[in-house]
């Protein structure tokens, strides 16, 4: 949750960074998208270095950069000197994002996977949000240096929190397996049917995210005429509810509800709810309720798809790897639906969006049912 406050940080802060910085809209764009891209080029290189380095390392040296990255962000003269920074603040991100579910497995026992999996996916939701929330208090006083600050300050105190209660305890420490060649377990991975459903279907469910929760605080401002504090706080309370469907995953799983079942459940129905969102003749109050329902609901996903990775990961050494890829197709999928979503509203008006999640959708439910079927010849086997 720490390290997504590194990414929360960033949209309700765009408009006080361009008025002290300057900066054109397309910088802005990759403050907003930087740590996206760096996860969708490196995430499972990444995730197949901390393998080999060490994961509880990793997750101290992640959370190590984004202090140090967020503070020094913090007193930069330029948006390039920033956007540096952002860089480095990036790569902290997503080592600790893949490091951190192979030590969670380590230290649960066998029955508690699927609950403890579940908690970890309500990290970005619930960091994010509550970082979304921080800035738009901060920012109507403050500059956004202040909200970098905070976001540096919660990592130094995660940083000694990390030292002082993980760092000593011996269950965390590194199992000793026979690698292969880097290479070669990249190659395993992405060839894997499982590992690579998984990331084509995160993909889809991201694209249609952040494809309506990008685009939320324009609706309110332009359609609505509300301010850009108060479309702020809406966007983090609607980012926030999606840690309900997070942890309703877990507790369905829990109780033996099959994962396909979870995923194509919620799918197919938000599709049509998130159609609701775009299409003309809706009054935009209850787009908005439309905006909430869907991210509460949608939130299943992730949680199916986190707890999927123990079972679909070739060998149980490639965990980490197979988060690594899981990673990249999120991203990717975070990357893209914004501009498709522009690029149509631009050709066709907001309904023309409604073209796009409703095919991404239709794509996480595909995906659903093919893990369900991958899923049970493996069990079987």
């Amino acid at each position: 949750m720490v390290a997504a406050f590194h990414v929360g940080k960033v949209p309700p802060s765009i408009p006080s960074i361009r008025g002290d910085l300057g900066g054109s809209l397309g910088q802005a764009g990759w403050l907003l998208s930087l740590v996206n891209l760096t996860a969708a080029l490196g995430g499972m290189v990444i995730a197949l270095t901390v393998d080999r380095m060490g994961h509880r390392r990793l997750v101290v040296l992640g959370t190590s950069l984004g202090f140090v990255a967020s503070l020094f962000g913090a007193i930069a003269g330029s948006i390039d000197v920033l956007l540096a920074w952002r860089f480095v603040e990036g790569l902290g991100f997503v080592v600790v994002t893949v490091s951190a579910p192979t030590l969670l497995l380590r230290i649960t026992r066998p029955s508690d996977r699927h609950r403890a999996m579940t908690m970890w996916t309500c990290y970005m939701p619930a960091g994010a949000g509550a970082m979304m929330l921080i800035a738009a208090v901060v920012l109507p006083e403050a500059s956004w240096r202040a909200v970098w600050l905070v976001a540096s300050g919660a990592s130094l105190a995660m940083l000694l929190a990390l030292v002082r209660l993980a760092v000593p305890r011996r269950e965390l420490d590194a199992e000793r397996v026979r690698r292969r060649p880097i290479l070669h377990e990249i190659a395993e991975v992405a060839t894997a049917p499982g590992p690579l459903a998984i990331a084509v279907c995160f993909g889809a469910y991201a694209c249609c995210w952040f494809a309506i929760v990008g685009f939320l605080p324009t609706l309110q401002v332009e359609r609505l005429g509300f301010t850009a504090s108060t479309a702020a706080v809406v966007t983090a309370v609607v980012t926030v509810v999606n840690v309900a469907g997070n942890l309703g995953a877990g507790w369905l799983l829990q109780r033996g509800l099959p994962r396909v079942v979870v995923i194509t459940g919620a799918a197919i129905p938000m599709a049509f709810c998130a159609v609701g969102i775009f299409v003309d003749g809706v009054p935009d109050l209850l787009r908005l309720l439309l905006a909430g329902i869907y991210s509460a609901v949608i939130g299943v996903v992730p949680g199916a798809l986190f707890t999927a990775l123990p079972v679909h990961a070739p060998r149980p050494e490639l965990v980490g790897a197979s988060t690594g890829l899981l990673m990249q197709g999120s991203n990717i999928g975070g990357l893209i639906g914004p501009p498709l979503t522009g690029a149509l509203v631009a050709a066709g008006g907001w309904p023309a969006a409604a073209w796009l999640v409703a095919v991404a959708l239709g794509l996480v439910a595909v995906a659903g049912v093919f893990l369900h079927w991958r899923e049970r010849r493996k069990l079987a086997a």
